[in-house]
């Protein structure tokens, strides 16, 4: 997987991603969040409040419960507005 943090969650993890394979306990984004929060305190912090964390996979908006692949690109980021 590669895994890409924008904004505020780069800042927060201090890394603009990292690559990873799936691991068994993964199906879904939010398994694949609840995975990632417990790689350090940064990960646990920025990624703690899931209501302010946003996943697109292969560039498509998708919700917490969308099913992951080992060969998936995840962009994890805050909450965007227009204007």
């Amino acid at each position: 997987m590669d895994i890409k943090y924008f904004s505020w969650i780069r800042e927060g993890v201090g890394s603009a991603g990292e690559q990873l394979s799936k691991p068994e306990s993964v199906s879904t984004v939010h398994d694949l969040l609840d995975h990632l929060s417990g790689l350090s305190d940064e990960h646990a912090r920025v990624l703690g409040e899931r209501v302010f964390v946003r996943v697109a996979i292969n560039q498509t908006h998708v919700t917490h419960d969308h099913i992951v692949a080992d060969n998936d690109e995840v962009a994890i980021f805050p909450p965007v507005t227009g204007g």
